[in-house]
């Protein structure tokens, strides 16, 4: 399998005043179906980068979470860090997927703005992808209704961006949850594939 790197969410301290990151455990099931081996990150500026080097990936994945700090999330931490994967990622050429807040951090890493959205939190509905309609199940109270350069909107739901692209680079971003689907969609494992260089 080809190692790629994930991001986690950070908790909240418990009793004790710990802190820890966590991941759905659904995602290095559904990465492994598409020969992608999960390499869990930690959500620290500077650990991030080192440890997705010493582990060699292949590629990253922006995870889904919390919002970002700047809307209220509680996790600047984390914001720092996969800012900073995600431009080592655009240096070394390596490919990324951001879903649901990954996408929202490449978003915003190029100053696009996000939106309150109603109606997206456990929501399946339809979406335009390069011109095809399709399914998906989202889980997001923000959103974006335009993108900067060098983002290029690749679906939508009405006027909601469900998702991106960086023109030039290998890097792409969807609002709705793949590991969520029970049983996966072979779109999306399709879709991780492409973007991640993974197998069947």
């Amino acid at each position: 399998m080809i190692p790629v790197g994930i991001t986690q969410r950070l908790l909240p301290p418990d009793e004790f005043g710990e802190r820890r990151s966590a991941l759905d455990v659904r995602w290095p099931r559904l990465l492994a179906r598409c020969g992608l081996a999960a390499v869990p990150l930690p959500p620290d500026e500077t650990l991030a980068v080192a440890v997705a080097e010493a582990a060699s990936v292949a590629g990253l994945l922006l995870s889904g979470g919390e919002d970002l700090a700047r809307y209220g999330g509680p996790a600047p931490e984390r914001d720092a860090a996969e800012r900073a994967l995600l431009d080592w990622a655009l240096r070394t050429g390596r490919p990324v997927l951001g879903v649901c807040r990954g996408m929202q951090v490449v978003v915003d890493r190029f100053g696009g703005v996000l939106h309150p959205v109603d109606g997206h939190v456990a929501a399946r509905h339809e979406v335009a992808v390069d011109g095809r309609s399709r399914m998906v199940t989202c889980y997001h109270r923000w959103a974006a209704r335009a993108v900067p350069d060098p983002c290029t909107v690749t679906a939508r739901r009405g006027d909601v961006v469900e998702a991106v692209r960086l023109t030039g680079t290998r890097v792409h971003g969807i609002m709705w949850h793949p590991e969520r689907e029970d049983p996966p969609d072979e779109a999306d494992l399709a879709m991780i594939r492409s973007v991640l260089g993974g197998a069947r």
